[in-house]
């Protein structure tokens, strides 16, 4: 029977592996495909009308100014605060593109980073919105893909089991985030 990880074991450890998330120059990107290829990503924000066309990761590992720019256009239109980004939540985007066949399109940003003022607004307004929403850790992003329909989206998000899928066909977009495997 394995050991079971005590609370003090996990903090430990968490600590320990806090340096590599603050340094995502470090970390290696998540999918076996970036070992030798570089990754691009294109996105127009919504409610700032900002773009963003940016090589996110070579050779398997992130480019900390592409990462510095994304946590920028990422960040909380309604307040300016930013918060890091989760690079996972960036192979998560760019296999689902891969997989739809979305190519080089831009993704379309609905949401990304959510200040918790902006969270605390939004749940209070609908019943949707998570208190812990991982919007509010970097964690989530709601978009969408010119040219794919959100239902293809939604499948290949539900077929890469690499976090939640969030469907939402009436304001058409897709919630993808690096948080647990579930959907809705």
């Amino acid at each position: 029977m394995p050991p079971q990880l005590h609370r003090r074991e996990f903090l430990r450890s968490a600590l320990l592996l806090a340096p590599l998330v603050a340094c995502p120059g470090i970390v290696q990107a998540t999918s076996p495909a970036t070992n030798s290829e570089s990754r691009r990503l294109a996105f127009y924000h919504t409610h700032t009308a900002e773009t963003l066309d940016v090589v996110y990761s070579e050779g398997g590992v992130y480019v900390p100014d592409a990462l510095k720019e994304v946590h920028h256009l990422f960040r909380d239109f309604r307040t300016g605060d930013s918060h890091p980004i989760d690079p996972a939540l960036l192979d998560i985007l760019h296999d689902v593109q891969q997989a739809t066949g979305g190519g080089h399109g831009r993704f379309e940003i609905i949401s990304a980073y959510r200040s918790p003022a902006t969270n605390q607004m939004l749940a209070s307004r609908s019943g949707g919105v998570a208190d812990h929403s991982l919007h509010l850790q970097g964690q989530a992003i709601d978009v969408r893909l010119p040219g794919v329909r959100t239902s293809d989206l939604r499948l290949a998000g539900l077929h890469l089991a690499n976090g939640g899928v969030g469907y939402y066909p009436g304001s058409d977009f897709v919630h993808l985030d690096t948080g647990r495997v579930r959907s809705w």
